[in-house]
């Protein structure tokens, strides 16, 4: 089965540093989604938490030789499917972000790990136990 993909947008920011993982980054930068798409981008607000897909566009071409990886801050090598190594078999990465801003289709966030131009795939609201999500299932939401 081949699965083909799509971008629904673009990761812009100044950094050139490589942000090493979103949960340790204080990258801000703007996510511009296509302007088909920015109606759906309605009920996301500043202070809310969002799940970005994005493609790891400047990643190598996977061989098996990246089934175990040594991460910069570790002392061995690991399997790839327990690291957040940009080498994977489908190069497709998730950063939890905080948005800061939204402007029609424009979203302003922070925690970024990702590099400028980085393809878009799938932007996700972040759900917790303590979440405020009104459209998800009662037990989701921990009203």
């Amino acid at each position: 089965m081949k699965i083909e993909m799509t971008p629904i947008g673009v990761f812009h920011t100044k950094t050139t540093d490589i942000p090493r993982h979103w949960s340790v980054s204080d990258v801000v930068g703007t996510i511009e989604i296509d302007e088909m798409y920015g109606p759906g981008l309605k009920d996301i607000a500043p202070g809310e938490k969002i799940v970005v897909l994005f493609n790891f566009h400047k990643s190598k071409k996977f061989d098996p030789s990246f089934l175990n990886q040594t991460p910069p801050h570790r002392q061995k090598p690991m399997g790839v499917f327990s690291i957040c190594s940009p080498y994977r078999p489908n190069p497709i990465g998730l950063s939890v972000l905080e948005v800061l801003a939204v402007d029609k289709n424009i979203i302003t966030v922070k925690h970024a790990d990702m590099l400028d131009g980085t393809p878009i795939l799938d932007i996700k609201p972040h759900i917790t136990g303590t979440s405020n999500c009104p459209s998800c299932p009662e037990d989701a939401r921990g009203d």
